[in-house]
This record gives structure tokens, sequence and C-alpha cells, in this order.
């Protein structure tokens, strides 16, 4: 039986196929406040706006192509049980050749009905109009977790998390919860990869290997310890 390697993966795996990370240390995406853009209060206040705005993330997205990180962690299904748990709301991974992907904060070629959740629709090209409709009549949102929002596939991934053989950290420094908490879910006795530039201060712990490089350089690297550990 195949060894279960459970990883998270964040903006920082998506940054190298040309997709802008969240926000820069300015606290502003692409010239927005996030607060205005990503959250329900700035929907409430300026639905045109919150539409244009990931209209235009998700053409971007249309236009990315997945990297040799992704095109990496699809390899390792080969070797491994692989489930991704990603922060990002592309659909990467799945391009990449990833089975099993598990999308924390929503997806952005999906939309969703503002009355009912489970109303959930697959997007046929880059634009949610005004006045598109779910079938209960109600107007179209991305279908994105926003701040102040709960994120309910965090059970989940938790629960996935749990059962890792062997945990990777891929373009993310885990800073911002409930997110950050999944790699407290695994055992004491779990190995832990950390693929990251920055290096926050768990990357200390005995558990924890740190490859202080990009998503793509860093799975280079580590492509041929995970599967002479497999």
């Amino acid at each position: 039986m195949k060894k279960k390697l459970v990883v998270l993966t964040g903006a920082g795996v998506s940054a190298e196929s040309g997709i802008p990370t969240f926000r820069g240390a300015d606290g502003l995406w692409e010239g927005h406040d996030v607060m205005e853009v990503a959250s329900p209060q700035g929907w409430a206040k300026n639905q045109r706006l919150v539409l244009d705005f990931y209209n235009q993330r998700r053409k971007a997205v249309l236009e990315a192509e997945p990297n040799e990180a992704h095109k990496i962690l699809a390899e390792l299904e080969d070797y491994y049980d692989v489930q991704i748990i990603t922060q990002n709301i592309d659909d990467l991974h799945e391009r990449g050749g990833s089975s099993k992907v598990l999308h924390l904060h929503g997806e952005i070629k999906k939309a969703r009905s503002c009355v009912d959740e489970n109303l959930i629709y697959e997007l046929d090209g880059w634009e949610i109009k005004e006045g598109d409709l779910c079938e209960k009549g109600s107007q179209l949102r991305p279908h994105i977790v926003w701040f102040g929002e709960m994120v309910p596939m965090i059970e989940p991934a938790a629960r996935i998390t749990a059962g890792a053989d062997i945990l990777l950290v891929v373009g993310t420094s885990l800073q911002v919860y409930p997110a950050a908490g999944l790699i407290h879910e695994v055992g004491k006795e779990v190995p832990i990869y950390v693929v990251d530039p920055s290096t926050p201060e768990y990357y200390g712990s005995n558990q924890v290997t740190a490859i202080a490089k990009s998503a793509v350089e860093g799975m280079k690297e580590l492509r041929e310890m995970l599967k002479e550990e497999s």
C-alpha cells in the first residue's frame, strides 16, 4: 500500500505560473483594499466591483499554465497516495495532473447562489455578470471564501491531514488561520517538509525539513528525496 502524502499548497505555487499572490506588503490586491473585493461587506456595497475583480482574476487563471511544481506533485502519485489541500482558488493542480485536490478557499472557475450555498455552478468562460441568476432567482457570486466567512472545507482537510504519513507544505508560510492550524494535525512521528523562501518559527522543529526555495526549485530538489522514501 502506498504511503499517504498530504500536500498543503499556497500562493507561492501559483505565483510561478504568473498568478499574483493574494496581496502585497501594502495590503492591496491588484490595487484594491482586500476588504473591498473579498468580504461580504464589499459585496453588499459594490457587487459590480467585486464581479469585475474576480472576472479579471478568472481570465488570468484561464490564460495561465501549470508549472513544474504542479507537475512534480502530480508525478508523485506514481509513488504515493497524494492528497492536495490548497489555499489557491485556481485549477492549476488539476490541470497539472493531480487527481485529488481539496480547495479550502473555493474555486475561481465556479459560481454559487447568494441564497443557497449548495447551489454551485461550473462557469463556461471567464465572466459572471450582474443579472446572472441561480435557479432560485438570486444573483450569482464567485464561489470563493471571503474574509469573515466560514471555511467549510477545513474539517475535511483536518481529517485528511491527520491521516498523513508524510506532510509537505509548498508555497505557503501558513500564517493565515484556519489553514495554518492544519500543520498541527499530524502525528509527532510524521516527517514534515516545507518548501517556501520564508522560514516561520516552526521550521526549527526536528520534525521539519525546510527547503528555503521557490516552489519549482524546491520541488525539483525534493522529488528524488521523496521517491527514495516511498
